[in-house]
């Protein structure tokens, strides 16, 4: 599976919290991240984390496009809903195409974590059934 990990400034802490946890599981698969974020996370976690830009730098387009592309399975992203951003509209784009492509998308660690737990217990295969089918319909037309 391939896994996408974005966080705001004030959580990136909380995410490499998150993935000093849950390590064990997030080594089994494919990761990628926004700048900062992967730099953290690779750095502190020993994850090899592909990194994209930074998020305001294009890093949020690039996942975007990865989602749009079926080429993201799951999305955590630890926003900071605090405050706005002239990053809204992006992000919210991110979690738009999640909904259109049945992305499964966590906003916050709660979410986080039952979708990992639910990784790591083979509940999200159905994702690898979905995206073989999409590609056969891509190549039908």
């Amino acid at each position: 599976m391939n896994i996408a990990l974005i966080a705001h400034d004030k959580k990136k802490e909380l995410m490499v919290q998150f993935c000093i946890a849950y390590c064990g599981i997030l080594s089994k698969h494919s990761v990628c991240a926004t700048g900062t974020t992967g730099k953290m996370v690779s750095d502190v976690v020993g994850l090899d984390v592909f990194r994209f830009m930074s998020g305001a730098a294009g890093g949020y387009q690039q996942i975007a496009s990865r989602i749009a592309y079926d080429e993201i399975d799951m999305l955590i992203f630890f926003r900071d809903s605090t405050v706005g951003r002239d990053t809204d509209a992006d992000e919210n784009t991110l979690l738009r195409l999640c909904d259109t492509h049945n992305i499964p998308a966590a906003t916050n660690i709660a979410t986080a974590e039952v979708l990992v737990r639910a990784l790591e217990r083979g509940d999200l295969e159905w994702r690898e059934i979905y995206s073989k089918q999409r590609a056969e319909k891509a190549e039908n037309y």
